[in-house]
């Protein structure tokens, strides 16, 4: 069977999907907010330049990522991903974070950072496959940061070789 993957930012129309996709996910590392409806409900509607996204394949929302601090006004926007408890170990945080840098380059930014918790050694070691490199500290968390200079404005994963 050929998996049909598909990476969109949340629109209205999604609460429902980001709903039981929030169901899915019980990370004890990533709680950037609550993973419940009145969450997935102001997300779905909400307006502004930060990023909230989702991942599906065969028509199951598996990955949730966000790209957040531009509405606060930074340049650098903070990257945070989340895949569905039965999803991990199949690629799709990888996908999730290769697609949030392209629409991060595609936004103009050139550098992404994010925070790890010390102990999420599974987390630590996609980040440093992906080209992330440790950049100090922040509220007990390792801040790590990634340059997007591999994509050019414009272009998606899917234009990219394997």
């Amino acid at each position: 069977m050929t998996e049909v993957i598909e990476f969109r930012v949340v629109r209205p129309e999604d609460e429902e999907i980001l709903v039981e996709l929030f169901q899915g996910i019980n990370d004890p590392f990533f709680q950037p907010h609550p993973f419940t409806a009145a969450a997935a409900r102001g997300i779905a509607t909400r307006r502004g330049r930060d990023i909230y996204a989702i991942l599906i394949a065969n028509d199951r929302a598996v990955g949730y990522g966000i790209l957040r601090g531009w509405d606060e006004g930074y340049e650098v926007p903070s990257l945070g991903v989340a895949v569905r408890n039965e999803a991990q170990g199949q690629g799709f945080g990888r996908l999730t974070m290769i697609h949030l840098h392209a629409e991060a380059a595609r936004r103009g930014a050139r550098l992404v950072r994010l925070r790890v918790h010390p102990d999420n050694l599974r987390a630590r070691r996609l980040y440093k496959s992906l080209g992330y490199s440790y950049a100090g500290e922040d509220r007990g968390e390792m801040v790590m940061v990634v340059a997007l200079d591999q994509y050019a404005p414009g272009e998606s994963p899917r234009d990219r070789p394997p």
